[in-house]
């Protein structure tokens, strides 16, 4: 039984430092399933505040461009939010953390809301899809596919680099 927690403990330091070592999936030794959820993390931020903003748009009535503009500023927001609360949690001042948090993440969401909300604006009819139309949710859902798919290789780049998520994963051990 302890030879498995000792093997734990070694999948979990090769896991922790897996961004320095060569050899392991191409850009900086950076593994994909590494970006992958890197960018599951921040497209879940951007996922909430796009669903949250086109919500708030539609009750109030508001017209496509400034639903769109309050649904990237949400995305945003809980992009931010949802990397700032982990960093915090260790303990991290506010500072600091706001820093790591833009460090981050800016590049992935700005990749992210570029691709889902050009996918959103270039398909047909899409703009004007109601929040009860089903045109509306599948072409979300492409968008976020495509979106998380183009933004994966930026953030496996970055991360292979020390930057990105790399800069958050040292608050996380």
């Amino acid at each position: 039984m302890e030879h498995q927690h000792e093997g734990h403990d070694h999948q979990h330091h090769d896991h922790q430092h897996q961004h320095h070592e060569p050899g392991h999936g191409g850009a900086g030794g950076v593994s994909w399933a590494t970006a992958a959820r890197a960018t599951l993390h921040c497209l879940t931020g951007c996922a909430i505040g796009e669903v949250l903003g086109m919500v708030i748009g539609t009750a109030l009535g508001w017209g496509n461009v400034p639903t769109m503009v309050l649904a990237i500023v949400l995305a945003f927001f809980f992009g931010y939010a949802l990397t700032l609360r982990g960093i915090l949690a260790a303990g991290v001042g506010l500072r600091t953390a706001v820093r790591v948090a833009l460090a981050a993440d800016t590049l992935s969401i700005a990749v992210m809301e570029l691709i889902d909300n050009g996918v959103i604006a270039l398909w047909p009819g899409a703009m004007d899809a109601h929040l009860s139309d089903p045109l509306f949710w599948i072409v979300l859902a492409i968008a976020l596919a495509a979106a998380f798919v183009i933004t994966t290789p930026v953030n496996k780049w970055m991360i292979g680099r020390s930057k990105g998520h790399a800069v958050v994963h040292q608050y996380h051990h």
